[in-house]
């Protein structure tokens, strides 16, 4: 398996071991576009691999800060009532890089700027750039996506 992210299209792709096409989800990348500087709130580029799974078995809208549940459900009242919240939901797919002095290592270090796939509230807009970083994903597609990709898997972000 493997996951191949096209940040202009805001689509990624999940091929099979062939490298036989077998899903493809809309995301929405960073809305400062690519970059793998920290602090830049932008989506890094190039080789990277998942490097740990969250949030196996929790329900759909769980509320993760920190890369753990908050006990929260997602919902517009909740949202209304937090209106500044970069909301990661239901699951999460921490990435790392693989090109050290690219994507890995001081201070371009993915894995250590928190970059993840992760679910997104319904009203979250696909298809264009609005995260700060993180891959946002419709929360049936983190839920399908999580329980088709091992630790370990290559993902290639391209811009």
């Amino acid at each position: 398996m493997r996951l191949a992210l096209d940040i202009p299209t805001q689509w990624m792709q999940l091929y099979d071991d062939r490298d036989v096409l077998i899903r493809r989800y809309r995301v929405s990348t960073a809305r400062n576009g690519s970059g793998e500087q920290r602090g830049s709130y932008c989506t890094p580029r190039g080789r990277h691999i998942i490097r740990a799974r969250i949030g196996a078995g929790s329900p759909s809208n769980t509320v993760f800060v920190r890369r753990r549940p908050t006990g929260e459900c997602w919902s517009p009242e909740l949202a209304a009532s937090h209106p500044d919240r970069d909301w990661i939901l239901t699951r999460i797919l921490w990435l790392s890089g693989c090109e050290p002095g690219f994507n890995r290592l001081g201070e371009v270090d993915t894995m250590r700027r928190f970059i993840y796939l992760h679910g997104s509230p319904d009203t979250a807009e696909m298809g264009v750039p609005g995260s700060i970083g993180c891959v946002r994903m419709r929360n049936r597609d983190i839920i399908e996506l999580f329980d088709l990709v091992p630790a370990g898997t290559p993902v290639d972000i391209r811009d």
